[in-house]
């Protein structure tokens, strides 16, 4: 969940950009990516790119560095912190390096659909973005990493089955530990190239992530069982260094702003497919997929949810940020209704 977001955007129309603006821009942006060249992520970023150096006639454009070269979330946040990098894709995990807060948004069990995730993401879009500069960083957009699933070698369909499971998590996570310890489970934090060895070796006996991170990462190759029912949402943005955003002249950081909200809007609807169609082929590949909990078992979920809720307020969010989220939750609830 740490390290993978996948981005998707519209095609371009602007074809000639590269041809046009393939210099170094006046105002350069240095973004990382654990992403590949060729993968949804950089297809994204390289027609954000274009349109970014059109509309701004060539004054402002990023340099990108694919693949991880600039290291991990931790690794490139304290290079954007010298002014190495200005730019990069987060989780929730790296997000809350910087602002804890925004780990509300990933509180297992919180929302009820996709429709929820957005009107909460949009409604408090522009608090987010004034909490980031205050930590002196600009928000460029939203871009989830979406539903996240425990995979495993058994069936784990309720809180019950869970118990003395040894499941893996990201070392230091907080929001992880806090649920994985409320659901009776013995979290083994590994590293991320020590994941899939865990699984083959019988070390770990589950995993948590989104499904095409499982089927990105292989781990599905060595588990038996998904639990259709997600615990929670994974968030993922796009931040810059207020630093160098603050070079750019103001018509200018409009363009680049606008333009990227757009952009990574339209990678999260993508990205929200390729989910659906990681399940599908992991389906195919003789994954069970286990029926969604009962009432009863749901209930429970939601108890440890409830529990992680109280134990993590005033630690990573306040009390009066959780009130307004769920009282717009509640409102759109009832709108809905």
């Amino acid at each position: 969940m740490k390290r993978i977001i996948t981005l998707i955007i519209l095609i371009s129309s602007l074809t000639f950009v590269p041809t046009l603006y393939a210099g170094k821009p006046k105002y350069e942006i240095k973004f990382a990516t654990v992403a590949p060249e060729g993968s949804a992520w950089m297809n994204v970023m390289h027609e954000l790119d274009e349109e970014v150096r059109a509309k701004t006639g060539g004054e402002v454009g990023f340099k990108i560095y694919p693949g991880g070269v600039q290291g991990d979330e931790i690794d490139v946040l304290r290079k954007m912190r010298y002014g190495q990098l200005h730019s990069a894709g987060f989780t929730g995990y790296g997000l809350g390096e910087i602002l804890p807060e925004v780990r509300i948004l990933e509180l297992p069990f919180l929302f009820n659909s996709k429709e929820e995730i957005d009107h909460i993401c949009k409604l408090f879009y522009d608090t987010f973005d004034a909490a980031f500069r205050e930590k002196e960083y600009v928000l460029l957009g939203w871009a989830e990493v979406g539903y996240v699933y425990i995979f495993a070698n058994k069936p784990l369909k309720n809180v019950h089955d869970l118990k003395g499971t040894r499941m893996w998590t990201w070392e230091g996570d907080k929001l992880a530990l806090a649920l994985f310890e409320g659901l009776g489970v013995k979290p083994l934090p590994l590293s991320l190239p020590e994941v899939l060895t865990g699984l083959q070796t019988g070390m770990l006996d589950a995993v948590y992530i989104s499904p095409l991170g499982a089927v990105s990462l292989q781990w599905f190759t060595r588990v038996k069982y998904m639990n259709i029912q997600p615990i929670t949402n994974a968030a993922g943005a796009v931040l810059m260094t207020k630093k160098q955003f603050d070079k750019i002249p103001a018509d200018k950081q409009k363009i680049l702003l606008e333009i990227s909200r757009r952009y990574l809007r339209e990678l999260t609807l993508k990205s929200r497919e390729d989910n659906r169609l990681s399940i599908e082929q992991m389906e195919k590949s003789g994954i069970t997929i286990l029926d969604p909990p009962n009432k009863e078992e749901m209930d429970a979920f939601h108890k440890v949810g409830m529990q992680v809720k109280k134990q993590l307020t005033g630690k990573l969010f306040s009390e009066t940020l959780l009130l307004e989220i769920e009282q717009a939750l509640d409102d759109f609830r009832t709108q809905e209704e």
